[in-house]
């Protein structure tokens, strides 16, 4: 690979703003008559612009992330410097119009590229997703002018991340159960509560909340504010020693009459909920993608493996039991990345995507861990320890069927919406 420095000098942003042309000329998928067609749901190839995003991220996640992947595992260690590179390739800023300061793509250039650095490490996709998704995504909807300026631009290079603080201890995926609280004292809102499983926690800058303003309306008095940190009135809890993805710190947000401006609100009062859900219909691609590159890494892991064990005088690789496991791993991959990336499409096409985000979502994960399984299964005992990257891939899979709605939340949100589906036809 050559060295970083000549590559982010070469191809970062003129490489990203060269893709960011490059899409109106020859993307017919996202075109409008494409669009239109159920043939939205095929996508042979991508355009060369996407390709062209598709190779720079894999190179730059085989160079700089997949050599430290495990040492960042191993450690609990945040990757400060690749992120900051990161930043300056444009991808933690892949979906932020230029003006921002952002790389101005869409939403499938986001979803290839999340795969392929989760491809590289995991954490360093759940910390890229986090701030894209999570944190930058609502406020690039809702904030006002100075709030962009403030906490979207600032936020746009790799040097300072955000985070979001939606779930807490006793509301898990009943998301409308905040009883952290927003009330107003004069020109400000007093914040009380706690809030938990919160990616980028530790390192994050700023932080989008939800808080309850008005009890008696439920999940309708429920309003998101954009706090800055460190706040006063604001603390972290411990960092969570986690199953995977140990790269990426996750901790409690802890609000003990923590003041913040009433210009921090977000959108208007009352709608903190209806942003959440958006929020988290777009970050569903994004973890897709996630999912979609540990099952990638486990079939590569699983193939390199195969090819050389030597076992009854061949490669375990010509033992039918082995192919099987490669065809089903395979097969499943490419059923996932097609519904993801025809989930990115529709949602770049401003048409409905939330049953097709649940439904990628739930398939990207699911089949990483059956690929991470597969892939333990095929390495054997070397598959259960360290020294081989799979038992890695086993555990940073697992979170994938739990953050930004379990499996089976996915399931209910695919199931209303078919329902609906119906009941409109009758």
């Amino acid at each position: 690979m050559t060295s970083l420095h000549q590559f982010v000098s070469r191809s970062s942003r003129t490489l990203l703003r060269n893709f960011q042309h490059g899409q109106k000329r020859d993307l017919p998928l996202l075109s409008s008559q494409y669009t239109q067609t159920r043939s939205v749901s095929l996508v042979p190839d991508l355009p060369e612009s996407h390709e062209m995003l598709r190779t720079t991220c894999r190179d730059f996640a085989e160079g700089e992330l997949k050599p430290i992947a495990a040492k960042l595992d191993k450690e609990h260690l945040f990757p400060k410097e690749q992120v900051k590179k990161m930043g300056e390739l444009g991808l933690m800023s892949i979906t932020i119009k230029e003006e921002l300061g952002g790389a101005g793509l869409d939403y499938l250039a986001y979803a290839i590229a999340m795969e392929e650095i989760s491809r590289g490490c995991a954490s360093s996709g759940v910390i890229m997703s986090a701030h894209n998704s999570l944190y930058l995504g609502p406020l690039k909807k809702f904030a006002t002018k100075d709030q962009a300026e403030k906490y979207i631009r600032p936020f746009t290079t790799g040097e300072r991340i955000g985070c979001f603080a939606l779930s807490e201890p006793g509301n898990g995926s009943d998301a409308g159960a905040a009883s952290t609280t927003a009330k107003t004292s004069g020109d400000k809102f007093v914040l009380n509560g706690t809030k938990s499983w919160i990616t980028n926690g530790y390192e994050s800058e700023a932080t989008v909340v939800f808080a309850t303003t008005d009890k008696g309306l439920k999940h309708k008095g429920i309003s998101a504010f954009v706090v800055p940190k460190p706040t006063k009135g604001l603390s972290l809890g411990k960092k969570e020693d986690k199953l995977g993805i140990r790269g990426s710190s996750t901790c409690n947000l802890i609000f003990e009459d923590c003041e913040i401006s009433k210009d921090n609100l977000i959108g208007k009062p009352g709608e903190g909920f209806k942003i959440a859900m958006m929020t988290l219909d777009e970050g569903r691609i994004g973890i897709a993608g996630q999912g979609l590159g540990i099952a990638q890494a486990s079939l590569d892991c699983a193939m390199e493996y195969a090819e050389k064990r030597i076992a009854f005088g061949a490669p375990i690789l010509r033992l039918q039991s082995i192919q099987n496991k490669i065809a089903d791993m395979a097969m499943r991959i490419e059923a996932a990345r097609l519904l993801t990336w025809r989930a990115a499409v529709l949602k770049d096409a401003g048409r409905p995507f939330t049953k097709e985000a649940a439904m990628a979502k739930l398939a990207a994960s699911e089949t990483a861990t059956f690929a991470s399984h597969q892939a333990i299964q095929i390495l054997g005992g070397m598959g259960y320890v360290s020294d081989m990257p799979a038992e890695r891939f086993y555990r940073d899979a697992r979170i994938t069927e739990i953050y930004e709605g379990t499996s089976e939340i996915q399931r209910l949100v695919i199931a209303n919406n078919i329902i609906k589906e119906y009941s409109n036809k009758a």
